[in-house]
């Protein structure tokens, strides 16, 4: 990677793709099969690289690094020299041992992902990796037990468990840098996981919030499951007789912030960066406020406070993550998002494709990008900042 290319991320993520996939039945390795026109692989690293900079390295089955190679060109876009693919081993911590070797030596924090979990909204990402930032050892993202839980011998029922104490594991599970090193460099057994192995090492290891949508794709149902999900929302859930709702968003920035400029979900190396208490992405805020207002919600102002510390200088898959999550809790789908950008640099369209994927992936529904210039008339014109308009179309779930 040329060091003028982009920055030296501090996060690296191994998505561990070598799996056989015999439990799903599909003649390929489980990374390869298609959801809809796109792999597993592809939808797991587009949701990967909707979250901040991160080094990627996708451990792959020694026939077939070059298929792995061919899904990041297709999904990567101008973030192609963060990812690098390898061979995996024979179980899966000789499979993220061979990722963990190819972590560039600046990286401080490690996040091992399943491919097999392709729908993880960048939002887990997101927590994961702040609170690694928070001083923790090892981070995972469980989900509490919602069905009662028996201990059995066979066909007989021994007793119920308290299913208070227990919760499910997911991925991405987060390491500082050093502490996995450390572990897998004296590892002699092998573990379920990577954070029942620096457990086992003397680490303590934390919880945050995993996700209903991080689910495993490990039997044909999982696949049917992936593949509902990511059919068309509105087509999913308008019953009869119920209307969409529309809602628009505004938002506005200067530039003259500091570190690199932030628009549409994506870094622009080299560009002036614009000023807010988050990263200033006016694409990003104006889609939350279009959405909000869709759903009867308010604006940003009021779930995004300037005087809340969470949000300073958070990326865009942090708010559409959060803002996904309020509409759903209210009773609402996405159904697609249009948003135009008016601003004299930079020139969006040679990364609107990429654009559009990253907003399209943290808000699972399609996100379409135009751009415009002002002809020199106005804030924009001037060249001050940076302008944005989004229209968003949500649908009442059925109760």
């Amino acid at each position: 990677m040329s060091s003028d290319a982009v920055p030296t991320p501090r996060v690296a993520v191994i998505v561990v793709a070598a799996g056989s996939g015999t439990r799903l039945a599909a003649g390929a390795p489980k990374a390869f099969i298609g959801i809809d026109a796109h792999s597993i692989l592809h939808h797991c690293l587009a949701r990967v690289l909707a979250g901040e900079l991160a080094q990627v390295i996708v451990v792959a089955p020694e026939d077939r690094v070059g298929d792995a190679l061919t899904e990041v060109r297709a999904v990567a876009g101008a973030r192609h020299e963060l990812i690098s693919v390898v061979a995996g081993g024979s179980t899966r911590q000789q499979s993220v041992a061979a990722g963990l070797r190819a972590v560039w030596p600046d990286v401080e924090y490690v996040l091992v992902h399943d491919a097999a979990r392709a729908l993880t909204p960048p939002g887990v990402f997101a927590r994961v990796v702040a609170a690694l930032q928070d001083g923790n050892d090892a981070v995972l993202p469980v989900l509490p037990l919602i069905d009662t839980v028996k201990r059995v011998d066979g066909t007989r029922v021994i007793a119920a468990l308290d299913r208070s104490e227990l919760v499910t594991a997911q991925t991405p599970q987060g390491f500082r840098r050093s502490v996995l090193d450390a572990v897998y460099a004296a590892a002699t057994v092998d573990h379920t996981d990577d954070a029942a192995l620096v457990q086992a090492a003397g680490h303590d290891v934390v919880t945050v919030a995993g996700d209903d949508l991080a689910f495993k794709i490990t039997r044909p149902a999982d696949l049917d499951r992936a593949r509902a999900l990511l059919g068309d929302p509105v087509e999913r859930a308008v019953p009869s007789g119920v209307l969409p709702r529309v809602g628009i968003g505004t938002d506005v920035h200067a530039y003259g912030g500091e570190g690199a400029l932030w628009l549409a979900g994506l870094e622009w190396p080299g560009e002036n960066p614009l000023s807010g208490h988050s990263d200033g992405d006016a694409v990003a805020h104006a889609i939350v406020d279009a959405l909000l207002a869709a759903a009867g919600l308010g604006d940003i102002g009021a779930h995004f406070g300037t005087d809340d510390p969470e949000y300073a200088g958070a990326h865009a898959a942090v708010f559409l993550a959060r803002t996904r999550e309020l509409l759903s809790r209210a009773g609402f789908a996405i159904g697609n998002v249009s948003v135009q950008v008016q601003s004299n640099q930079p020139k969006l369209a040679p990364r609107r494709a990429e654009a559009e994927a990253v907003l399209g992936s943290a808000l699972g529904a399609p996100v379409a990008v135009s751009a415009t210039t002002t002809d020199g008339l106005g804030f924009t014109g001037s060249g001050d900042g940076v302008a944005a308009f989004a229209v968003a179309l949500v649908v009442p779930l059925p109760a």
